[in-house]
C-alpha cells in the first residue's frame, strides 16, 4: 500500500503497559520513536500512540510482535490539511505574507521559522481572529473537543534553586515554607481519583530531602491504590533518578525550558546551566516518558523571534506536553517589578504551536487564568485542550505562588471555562457541574 505524503505511522498498543514496553522494546532496537497524543478517531481521550518513521514501520511492527506486545492498529500519520481555510480569509482585510502562511497550514506544510515570525508579529483584528479559529480547527480535527483534566499538587515549596523570576527560590526571606507529609498527599490522591481524574502532577520546589526512596515509595503506593498516571514535576535529577521513576510507574515528566535564548535563560537562571537543561530533556525523550516542556511570554528581553525558536525546540525535541504562560511578577524576587507578560502573545503562542506541533497537549495555564479572568476560555478556544486544577491543601496552597496573585483554578473554574469554550467534559469524570454546584450550596 502506497502512503505518499506520509512521513510517519502511529502504533496503537493494546493497553497502556503495552504501549509504554512497546515503545521501549523500539527504542532499545534503534529505532527512532516518540510518544505522542493519538488522534481522537483512533483512540479514546488521553490515548498515547507510538510514533514511527514510514521507513522503520515494518521492522517496528515485527519487532513488537515478536515481543508479544498487542497492538490494537497501525494507522499513516496524515499531514492535517485545513481545506477551505483560504478561502474563508478572502473577504477580509489581511497581509499577503499572514494569506500565504495560512496556506501552508491549508495544504498540510510544516512551517518554518519566518512562517512562525508572521503569525507571532500578527496584530491586526482580523488575522488574530483567523489565526485562532485555525489553531481551534486543527486542534478540534486532531484531538477532538473533550477537555482533558488533570489535578496538581504541590507538595513541597522548598527548593534549592534560586530563579530571579520566581516566588519559592531558595533565598526568599519572607516564605512560610511547607513540605507534605506522604500521607496527606496520598489523601488528596485519592480525592481525584474519587472524582474519577485520571492523572496527578506531583510538583515541587527542588527538595532534596524528597530523596529517590521517598518518591519511589510515593508513586508506588499512588499506583497500587488508584493506578492513576503520574505526571512529576520536580525539576532536574540526574539520569537514574530518571530511569528508576519511570521503572516504577511515573508515567509523564514536566520539565520547562522556560525560553531557548541562551542569554536569557543564564539571566533568569544563576544557578541553573542552559546546556545541562536541554541534556534532562533529552534523557526524559529516551526513557520514554510523555515529555513535558513550556515557555514564559514576556520575560525580560525576549522577542518574539525568541519565542517562535522555543515553538521550533518544542517541535525537534517530539514534546509531548507544552506549557505556555504568561510571565507574571512575584513579591520579594529580582523581578518584582517587571510588567507581566502579555496574554494576547501568549494567546499566539498557544495557537501557533497548536498549528505547528499539532498532535501534542497544550494546557490553559493557570498563569493564564491570573493575568485574565477569562484565560483558559480564550486558550481553550486557542488550541489548548488541557486544565490542570489546583488541589494543593487550602494551609499550604498560598506559600506555593511561583508568581503573586495566583488564581487557584479548581473544578468548579474548569467547567465554567469549558462550557463557556463550547468543548466537552472528560467521559471519566464521575461529578457533574449541577452536583458540584449543590455541594457549593450545602456548604453556604
Amino acid at each position: 500500500m502506497e502512503h505518499k505524503d506520509i512521513k510517519h505511522f502511529l502504533i496503537m498498543a493494546g493497553s497502556t503497559n503495552h504501549m509504554l514496553r512497546g515503545d521501549k522494546l523500539l527504542k532499545d532496537e534503534g529505532i527512532e520513536t516518540a510518544l505522542v497524543p493519538a488522534p481522537s478517531e483512533y483512540g479514546s481521550v488521553c490515548a498515547i500512540a507510538i510514533r514511527v518513521n514510514v521507513e522503520d514501520i515494518q521492522s517496528a511492527e515485527k519487532h513488537l510482535l515478536d515481543h508479544n506486545i498487542t497492538i490494537q492498529g497501525i494507522y499513516p500519520d496524515k499531514p492535517k490539511k485545513l481545506s477551505g481555510l483560504v478561502e474563508k480569509l478572502m473577504d477580509s482585510v489581511m497581509s499577503e505574507d499572514f494569506i500565504g502562511v495560512m496556506k501552508k497550514v491549508e495544504d498540510g506544510q510544516d512551517l518554518n521559522f519566518e512562517d512562525i515570525l508572521v503569525l507571532l508579529k500578527t496584530e491586526r483584528k482580523s488575522e488574530l481572529e483567523a489565526l485562532f479559529a485555525a489553531a481551534d480547527r486543527m486542534r478540534k480535527e486532531i484531538i477532538g473537543d473533550v477537555v482533558d483534566i488533570r489535578g496538581a499538587i504541590e507538595f513541597s515549596n522548598i527548593c534549592r534553586k534560586d530563579c530571579k523570576y520566581c516566588g519559592i527560590r531558595a533565598t526568599l526571606p519572607a516564605l512560610e515554607r511547607y513540605r507534605m507529609e506522604e500521607d496527606e498527599i496520598m489523601d488528596i490522591v485519592h480525592e481525584l481519583h474519587q472524582i474519577g481524574l485520571q492523572t496527578v502532577i506531583l510538583q515541587s520546589g527542588e527538595d532534596l530531602w524528597w530523596t529517590p526512596d521517598k518518591i519511589v515509595q510515593l508513586i508506588r503506593r499512588i499506583k497500587d491504590e488508584t493506578g492513576m498516571r503520574i505526571t512529576l514535576s520536580i525539576g532536574e535529577r540526574p539520569k537514574e533518578e530518571y530511569a528508576l521513576y519511570k521503572e516504577v510507574g511515573a508515567d509523564n515528566f514536566l520539565l520547562k525550558i522556560e525560553t531557548t535564548n541562551r542569554e536569557i535563560f543564564e539571566f533568569i537562571h544563576p544557578d541553573d546551566d542552559y546546556d545541562h537543561r536541554i541534556e534532562c530533556s533529552k534523557w526524559l525523550r529516551e526513557l520514554g516518558y510523555i515529555n513535558g516542556s513550556g515557555c514564559i511570554i514576556g520575560l525580560p528581553g525576549q522577542r518574539p523571534e525568541d519565542i517562535a525558536k522555543d515553538i521550533l525546540f518544542f517541535k525537534d525535541m517530539g514534546i509531548n506536553m507544552i506549557g505556555i504562560g504568561p510571565f507574571l511578577p512575584a513579591k520579594g524576587t529580582p523581578f518584582e517589578k517587571y510588567p507581566a507578560g502579555s496574554v494576547d502573545m501568549t494567546l499566539k503562542a498557544v495557537a501557533v504551536t497548536r498549528i505547528v506541533c499539532k498532535r501534542v497537549y497544550i494546557p490553559a495555564t493557570t498563569a493564564l487564568a491570573s493575568l485574565d479572568p477569562d484565560g483558559q476560555t480564550k486558550a481553550l478556544k486557542s488550541g489548548a485542550n488541557t486544565i490542570m486544577l489546583i488541589n494543593t491543601p487550602a494551609k499550604y496552597r498560598y506559600n506555593y505562588q511561583i508568581y503573586s496573585q495566583k488564581n487557584m483554578i479548581d473544578l468548579e473554574a474548569a467547567f465554567r471555562a469549558v462550557e463557556e469554550a463550547g468543548r466537552k467534559l472528560p467521559p471519566y469524570l464521575k461529578v457533574t457541574k449541577e452536583a458540584l454546584s449543590d455541594a457549593g450550596n450545602t456548604q453556604k
